[in-house]
């Protein structure tokens, strides 16, 4: 099996594009070499614990209403393209997301990391749905066989937010800048929501190279 560590945040709209990519590549690729991680980065590591309404986040990372649609129209070209539906007017708030990491980072002890970081996304841009809440948060948790009691103590503990801290610093240590930034095997990094045939062709690459060794 070849690592593919995805560093990602569920806020970010490219990654859930992104991850709608790779999906396709990999299901039209069954017995796909890939062990996935999902590892955390901030897209906003300093917003406040409580969020910060969506609108006036936005208008303010682009620099006004009309740059932020602008900024948005090509996310909603791309996200159709990969057959996303995204309800964007139903988020009212930008979560802080690092209890959502914490949440990621607990379902790979799990082993539902991926179907975990799959809802997070659905719950943030289908269901407008605030994934800073524990209640949600929780309640995904519930969803794919987590004890979301368990899930809740956890949450109102300051267990691994240190070390969610420290690893998206260590993220941008290694050159991590923007997200979803995909490394492949430990060594090949991958920037950006690619499109399917790229994972295809990385698919074949790494079948191909097997197939040499052996």
């Amino acid at each position: 099996m070849t690592q593919l560590d995805i560093f990602s945040d569920p806020i970010c709209p490219w990654c859930y594009i992104g991850k709608a990519n790779l999906d396709t590549a990999l299901e039209a690729n069954p017995g796909h070499p890939f062990r996935i991680r999902w590892l955390p980065f901030m897209l906003n590591p300093t917003m406040p614990k409580s969020g910060m309404d969506r609108r006036s986040y936005l208008e303010e990372k682009f620099g006004g209403k009309d740059k932020a649609v602008k900024a948005y129209t090509a996310v909603h070209e791309q996200a159709e393209k990969a057959g996303l539906t995204l309800n964007l007017d139903k988020i009212e708030k930008t979560p802080n997301t690092v209890d959502a990491h914490r949440l990621i980072h607990w379902a790979e002890v799990e082993g539902c990391q991926t179907p975990i970081v799959s809802a997070l996304f659905k719950a943030n841009f289908v269901d407008g749905r605030d994934i800073g809440e524990h209640e949600v948060l929780a309640d995904i948790a519930d969803s794919y066989g987590m004890d979301a009691s368990l899930v809740l103590r956890l949450l109102s503990s300051d267990a691994d937010q240190r070390e969610m801290v420290e690893r998206d610093a260590a993220a941008r240590g290694m050159g991590v800048t923007s997200v979803p930034t995909f490394v492949v095997a430990s060594q090949h990094a991958v920037p950006g929501a690619q499109p399917p045939e790229l994972w295809d062709s990385v698919i074949k690459e790494l079948r191909s190279g097997a197939a040499a060794q052996a």
